[in-house]
């Protein structure tokens, strides 16, 4: 930029931020932990820029510093300039580059982590908040973007649903426990065994729709406020869980789970999209959506048994 003498010269940008942090904090030591550099790097660039305006910025006292005339006059349009610069760095960086999703704990653990990587990969510059709750989402006070939840239309006025997957119940255990000796081979055996309940409460329908004339209360039992939880005690051997196959997909393929009989339930409930029909952040909000959808592996047709 040209004025009527000559180019400007403009001080080193470095020196400015050092000179507003130290008039500041009036001390050269907090200046340099503030900006991460050495306390004499802070003095030397200060020393510097001094030179360069020629005037004196600070009185250097014994254990303090003291702005002069001249340093105070110059220390409000600096940090106005630094401020401008700021500002106009931060308008030219990406917006709206976070999406905040709300699942169930059991929904986080047993199905999203463990893909969750691959979102990331192929969106590097969309930061996830996962928001593991089993409270409802309110999209307008606690900043979530889109939530998977185990429901059913219709859904609250502004909302959209997407079907991820439907709700289709197995009676699961580890392959050591029906190898154990005591009979495992059909619905009828399941009353010998200890039954794992989780915050659904599904086992008395489940053995009604098997035809088990049995009251569940006199059934031994364990419960668990989590479907994960109960999982994980099938896994380890404690007794038989009801699960969704999703939540059961990885479990399965590696053997840890097996279902010991070809008796399964639908529920009425489906594990759904949420989300505004007008979010805040359309992009993240479409691109978290698709990806989702696509993660929607196809029901096996056969569980291992």
């Amino acid at each position: 930029m040209l004025g009527a003498r000559g180019p400007y010269r403009y001080p080193p940008l470095n020196a400015l931020r050092m000179f507003e942090s130290a008039a500041r904090h009036l001390n050269f030591r907090v200046a340099s932990e503030e900006l991460c550099v050495t306390q004499g790097a802070v003095a030397q660039q200060v020393r510097a820029l001094e030179d360069s305006l020629g005037v004196k910025l600070f009185d250097r006292l014994p254990r303090t510093l003291a702005l002069t005339e001249a340093g105070q006059r110059y220390l409000k349009p600096v940090q106005r300039a630094l401020s401008m610069i700021a500002d106009a760095t931060q308008e030219l960086k990406p917006q709206n580059t976070v999406i905040t999703i709300s699942v169930t704990h059991s929904f986080a653990t047993k199905w999203l982590i463990p893909r969750l990587g691959r979102f990331s990969e192929a969106n590097p510059d969309i930061e996830v908040q996962v928001l593991a709750t089993n409270n409802l989402a309110n999209f307008q006070s606690d900043g979530v973007d889109i939530a998977v939840r185990q429901t059913k239309p219709p859904f609250g006025a502004g909302l959209q649903g997407d079907l991820l997957f439907p709700v289709k119940l197995f009676a699961v255990c580890s392959p050591s426990l029906k190898a154990a000796g005591k009979p495992l081979g059909t619905v009828q055996d399941l009353p010998q065994h200890v039954l794992l309940h989780d915050a659904h409460g599904m086992w008395p329908v489940f053995l009604e729709h098997a035809g088990v004339p049995t009251d569940v209360n006199t059934l031994k039992s364990v419960k668990f406020s989590y479907a994960s939880l109960a999982i994980d005690a099938a896994v380890a051997g404690q007794g038989i869980a009801l699960a969704s196959e999703p939540l059961i997909e990885d479990d399965l393929a590696s053997g840890r789970l097996c279902s010991p009989f070809d008796v399964n339930m639908a529920d009425e409930l489906g594990f759904y999209l949420v989300y505004p029909r007008m979010p805040r952040n359309s992009d993240n909000v479409k691109c978290m959506r698709d990806w989702l959808l696509t993660q929607n592996a196809s029901p096996r047709r056969n569980l291992p048994v």
